[in-house]
């Protein structure tokens, strides 16, 4: 089981193949299908692309992602193979294209080995609203492994690839990274192309990786980021990242997120401990006001609401995807095709999102949601004028038991911590630093300025070294 692109590596110097590496990965899929983290293998393709990486390690021509295999989220679009979003809506559908970042990775000699599962079209905190199953956590397999990208984390968490993509609207990589004990990112809107990924708040997306290290993970992000033409969101700014910078010396912390009462004692304790390690180590540490915790959940789902209202009008039961079988007549075919093609939640999300964009409650909610977004914004600006980084933590508590979250509301604020960084835009990291008396890990959270993708990475190797 190779847990990171180092150890492929030197597989591959000592003799082995890549054919090898996907070989083994495929194995380790195939042992733990029960997980129910892939919803389809691409085993052909991939022993293809496998085979044609080592041609060229033999000709000296092989990119810098040489032997590294990457499963996907089942809602980035990889052309000739299947996309669902997790959804029984898109039955069937085969992508005519790739997403920029599928192009990126190629490019550079990656592998990729299959389509993970995930909360569909990216909505849930749990992995249980997936259209084909619940994943289940490699750690124990009756808890909940996060959500939505829960496939994805799984995947890298149980060794059978060596890193994934996911994507976080609102810690969708995040949160799933913590409750795997994996390094899941999520970088400044627009570092990242979204084209070829389907959308769920087309102003909240963003594409990251998982990965056992944080090595890997940076590497990931450097092939994937910057300019593209297809994406109008995306930014020119160099995304390269200098581990020699100094790591960050002015760090703050979130009094009202480390003092509330959501929190698990050990997460708390264990924050306390990093925060106290970061004084001795000659850090400044200190704690900054955020009055606004408690709104960063209502406002994220008010937003993210309406803009997915928004963004599956294209689902239709009559271009492509599924079409419901009794229905007769366009009205109906609508209806019903939407009716059965979308599963609860992702049916109260639109409802909910088409009401606060209403005649008559689009002010009073979409108006207002944007007015407090720009508060939040304008607040964490003011944060990083003075420090270089924040730490909190990534979940309230370690994963929970599948099944025992069954209030809506309950499961929305398991994103309490992580929504901070979607709405505001910048750059995110969850580093699994925490391990829990009951045996589970759980994440610890790095926020930095916008485009600060250098800080954030150097610090988050000085927390987390090598290999560790």
């Amino acid at each position: 089981m190779y847990k990171s692109f180092s150890e492929v590596k030197q597989a591959l110097t000592a003799g082995k193949t890549v054919v090898d590496v996907v070989k083994s990965y495929l194995a380790n899929i195939d042992a733990q299908q029960d997980l129910n983290a892939f919803l389809e293998v691409f085993e052909d393709s991939a022993l293809q692309q496998a085979a044609l990486v080592d041609e060229k390690r033999k000709n000296g021509t092989a990119g810098k992602l040489a032997g590294m295999v990457i499963a996907i989220k089942d809602n980035i679009c990889y052309r000739g193979h299947k996309v669902s979003a997790s959804s029984k809506i898109l039955e069937g559908f085969e992508s005519l294209y790739s997403a920029t970042i599928i192009e990126r990775l190629l490019a550079e000699d990656a592998v990729i080995i299959g389509r993970t599962n995930c909360d569909e079209f990216a909505m849930g905190s749990s992995n249980e609203n997936s259209a084909f199953g619940n994943v289940k956590n490699n750690l124990g397999k009756t808890l909940v492994p996060g959500g939505s990208s829960g496939g994805s984390a799984v995947a890298v968490s149980a060794g059978m690839c060596t890193a994934s993509l996911g994507s976080d609207t609102g810690g969708s990589i995040r949160q799933p990274a913590s409750f795997t004990g994996t390094v899941g990112f999520k970088p400044t809107y627009g570092r990242i192309s979204r084209y070829g990924l389907i959308a769920y708040a087309s102003s909240f997306d963003q594409i990251g990786p998982f990965a056992n290290n944080v090595e890997d993970t940076q590497l990931l992000y450097e092939v994937m980021a910057g300019k593209d033409k297809m994406d109008s969101t995306s930014l020119s700014a160099s995304a390269e990242v200098s581990l020699s910078k100094p790591i960050a010396k002015r760090v703050a912390y979130l009094k009202e997120a480390l003092e509330h009462e959501g929190v698990d004692p050990e997460v708390r304790s264990k924050m306390i401990e990093i925060i106290e390690t970061l004084k001795k180590d000659g850090h400044t540490v200190e704690p900054v006001s955020f009055p606004y915790l408690d709104y960063l959940v209502p406002t994220y789902y008010v937003l993210t609401t309406a803009e997915a209202s928004s963004n599956l009008a294209r689902f239709d039961g009559v271009h492509y995807g599924y079409h419901s079988k009794d229905a007769a007549g366009v009205e109906e075919t609508y209806v019903k095709s939407r009716t059965e093609g979308f599963g609860e939640e992702v049916k109260r999300r639109i409802m909910a999102g088409t009401f606060v964009l209403s005649h008559g409650y689009y002010d009073a909610y979409y108006t207002k949601g944007m007015k407090v977004r720009r508060v939040l914004k304008d607040k964490t600006k003011e944060i990083f004028a003075s420090f270089d980084a924040l730490i909190l933590p990534t979940t309230p508590s370690v994963a929970f038991e599948s099944g025992s979250v069954t209030d809506a509301i309950q499961m929305y604020l398991q994103d309490i911590f992580t929504v901070h960084a979607n709405l505001a835009g910048n750059p995110a990291i969850s580093l699994p630093l925490g391990k829990h008396s009951s045996g589970l890990p759980f994440g610890i959270q790095l926020m930095t300025d916008d485009c600060d993708e250098s800080t954030l990475f150097s610090f988050a190797h000085y927390l987390m070294p090598s290999d560790s």
